[in-house]
């Protein structure tokens, strides 16, 4: 099997020994090369810029603390983004919890038959690829948004940031089968909220 670019690279040795040394200089090129991307991380999972710009700090502050534990196991890259993801599920955390909003309206309803009341939109394109393509982005971005925060983590960790049901169940502090249906539910709400755009309606 083929592998990614990203895959068949190495860190910089250069780079890994200025993380673990804590040099300044170091950090400064990590948060140019990676700041962005874990930027957008954060801000899936929080869904407010302010927030996911200070997670972001917290992430590059815990990842100075613990950068003797860095031994190159993992791409750096990789080592950020899950501080960062922890560092954003902490916020999600501390923050005092409202209620979620119902999203009931959002799934699916069935006739007395078993058929769906409504009639879908056909979309079954990956999360990750319509979020790639420019003139779908914003959209679905913003039906990410919409969805409670529940949902809208799970389906940021599973669907578009790629770790597997058992990782997320980690992070998450709850079980796999949760997960599963957290997920199930999320991508049915999702489509929901896209159906209007890819049956050629005004959203």
């Amino acid at each position: 099997m083929a592998t990614t670019s990203d895959e068949a690279t190495r860190d910089d040795p250069a780079l890994v020994a200025g993380l673990r040394a804590g040099e300044s200089a170091t950090f400064d090129v990590l948060i140019r090369q990676y700041g962005g991307r874990l930027l957008a991380v954060t801000r899936r999972i929080l869904g407010n810029d302010d927030e996911a710009r200070e997670a972001v700090q917290e992430a590059f502050v815990a990842a100075f603390r613990a950068r003797q534990q860095f031994h190159g196991d993992a791409r750096i890259s990789t080592w950020l983004h899950r501080i960062a993801v922890n560092a954003a599920l902490m916020r999600l955390r501390s923050k005092k919890r409202r209620p979620e909003e119902s999203s009931d309206e959002l799934l699916p309803t069935f006739q007395a038959d078993g058929h769906h009341a409504e009639r879908f939109a056909s979309w079954d394109e990956p999360v990750d690829v319509a979020l790639s393509r420019r003139e779908t982005a914003a959209f679905v971005r913003e039906a990410i948004d919409r969805l409670p925060e529940s949902y809208r983590v799970v389906l940021t960790l599973r669907d578009i940031d790629g770790l597997s049901t058992e990782e997320t169940a980690r992070m998450l502090d709850v079980t796999s089968n949760a997960v599963k249906i957290r997920l199930h539910r999320a991508r049915m709400a999702l489509r929901t909220l896209l159906a209007p755009r890819f049956a050629g309606e005004a959203p």
